[in-house]
C-alpha cells in the first residue's frame, strides 16, 4: 500500500503528522501501530471518495485506537474523572478504547475538533448519525489491507460504491457476530444496526 503523507496546516492537532507518528509509534506495540498506519491510509482513500477534509480523516485514522493497549485502570479512572456514563463499567477495552479513548485523546494528544473525536468515539460501535468522517474511519478500521475474514471483499466493493451502505454492512455483520458468539451487545450497537441496517436493506445482500 502506497503510502500519502499528509501535511497538517489546520490547527487540528498541535502536532505534525511525524510528531503524531511518533508518539503513536511510541504507545502501541508494532503490529496494532502498523494497523493504524494502514487504517489512516484506508480513511485518506475513502475521504477523497467522499468529500471529506483529508487531513481529518488522516488523524482519526491514525489516532483510533491511541488508547488500544492502556490497561483497564485508565479507562475505569478516565470514566470516574470526566463523570461518563457509568453503564460503561459493564463493559471492557473493545468499547473504552473508542468512548473513553477520545477523552485520553483531548487531554494527551490536545486534539479537541469533535468531528475527530466522534470518529474516535463511534468507531466501533457506530452511532445512529454519523458525519461521513464518522462512517470514514468507522469503514477504514473494517476493510484495511491487512483485514482478512468471510465477506471482507464484499465490505469492501460495497463501501466503494456507497459508504453508508458499507456502515449498514459493517452493522448487520458485527451485530450478527456478538449474537452468534454470546458477547454483549453496547447499546449505541443496536441503535446504530436501527438507524442503518433496515435503510440499505437492499444493497448489503
Amino acid at each position: 500500500m502506497n503510502e500519502e503523507i499528509i501535511e497538517y496546516s489546520h490547527h487540528y492537532v498541535p502536532l505534525t503528522r511525524g510528531q503524531l507518528v511518533d508518539r503513536l509509534r511510541a504507545t502501541l506495540k508494532p503490529k496494532r501501530f502498523h494497523h493504524v498506519l494502514r487504517v489512516e491510509q484506508t480513511a485518506i482513500t475513502l475521504a477523497k471518495q467522499n468529500g471529506v477534509d483529508v487531513e481529518k480523516a488522516s488523524i482519526a485514522g491514525l489516532c483510533h485506537d491511541y488508547a488500544k493497549q492502556r490497561p483497564d485502570q485508565d479507562f475505569i479512572d478516565e470514566i470516574h474523572a470526566k463523570g461518563l456514563d457509568p453503564d460503561l463499567l459493564n463493559y471492557g477495552n473493545a468499547i473504552w478504547h473508542g468512548i473513553v479513548g477520545a477523552e485520553l485523546i483531548k487531554d494527551e494528544l490536545g486534539i479537541w475538533d469533535e468531528d475527530i473525536l466522534n470518529a474516535v468515539r463511534h468507531h466501533t460501535t457506530g452511532a445512529a448519525k454519523m458525519t461521513k468522517l464518522e462512517q470514514v474511519v468507522y469503514m477504514a478500521d473494517y476493510i484495511e489491507p491487512a483485514r482478512d475474514f468471510d465477506g471482507v471483499e464484499s465490505a469492501r466493493r460495497i463501501t466503494a460504491t456507497d459508504l453508508g451502505a458499507g456502515v449498514a454492512y459493517q452493522t448487520k455483520h458485527t451485530l450478527e457476530y456478538l449474537i452468534e458468539n454470546s458477547k454483549p451487545v453496547y447499546p449505541k450497537t443496536i441503535e446504530t444496526y436501527n438507524a442503518w441496517v433496515p435503510a440499505y436493506e437492499g444493497k448489503i445482500k
